[in-house]
């Protein structure tokens, strides 16, 4: 039986946890570490699992080490739990902005690293989440963490070269498809509509078009997607042109790049 630990348990780390117990996943499999113990006591209570406040007893007990610290921790966090490690001990990340290389510098030689992003859909069950392993990293080791946040949404492996357009595109979009939802609405209210009609219609749309994408993805891009709902001389293609006029896909492209930027730099 595999012990997965996790060092930090905080909104995403929770996430995870109740995704993995609503797939199937015994609380006594998981123990997690967390400076508060009220909430630690409260949460373990909850799902059934094992609570500590000392994160070396987390990194003893398991076999999988999920480290859901702040970035500016996992140096010290790793350099206090090294010791503890087994050399089977899977450690993942999911600090963002801390690479394979900085995470290897603070462990044990040779440690099997795999860094994770999740994102904010996690919490309902449908996130996105990228992977990369360093070369210490067994396959079997690898299908394990893609079981793991498979079971909060969908798993992607990314090189990590392009981990910062991986966050772009899918743990920056969440606040930008918001936005997009809350410009939406703001135009039907302006028309009448009351705002959380107005929002509910919206997000329902967005909701089934991101669905029609992903269920034609092996069939058709996007773009022949946006054919097939525009009709000549209709009112689709009339917004549309307005919205590209104004700068719409210009300034989803100027995002992603700078979100990219700002992550690089």
């Amino acid at each position: 039986m595999t012990t997965l630990g996790f060092i930090g348990a905080g909104s995403m780390a929770s996430a995870i946890i109740h995704g993995l117990i609503s797939s199937g996943t015994p609380g006594e499999q998981i123990i997690f570490s967390r400076r508060n113990t009220d909430a630690g006591t409260q949460l373990a209570t909850e799902l059934r699992a094992r609570f500590t406040t000392d994160n070396t007893e987390v990194a003893a007990a398991s076999q999988i080490v999920v480290l859901a610290v702040k970035p500016y921790l996992i140096g010290s966090m790793l350099d206090e739990i090294s010791p503890h490690l087994s050399p089977n001990t899977l450690l993942v990340s999911v600090a963002a902005g801390v690479s394979l290389a900085d995470i290897a510098s603070h462990a044990p030689a040779n440690q099997p690293i795999v860094r994770a992003m999740p994102n904010v859909n996690s919490h309902i069950g449908m996130g996105m989440t990228g992977l990369c392993a360093n070369d210490h990293v067994a396959p079997e080791q690898f299908a394990a963490v893609e079981e793991l946040f498979g079971a909060v949404g969908e798993v992607a492996t990314v090189p990590e070269h392009l981990f910062s357009a991986f966050s772009a595109i899918a743990g920056c979009s969440p606040a930008w498809t918001y936005t997009y939802i809350d410009a939406l609405a703001r135009g039907a209210l302006a028309e009448g509509m009351t705002k959380r009609e107005a929002v509910r219609v919206a997000a329902q749309a967005v909701l089934g078009s991101a669905q029609m994408v992903v269920d034609s993805i092996d069939t058709a891009v996007p773009a022949e997607l946006v054919d097939r709902v525009t009709s000549p001389g209709g009112t689709t293609i009339a917004g549309l042109l307005a919205m590209e006029d104004a700068g719409f896909s210009p300034a989803v492209v100027a995002g992603v790049r700078a979100a990219v930027a700002r992550n690089q730099g």
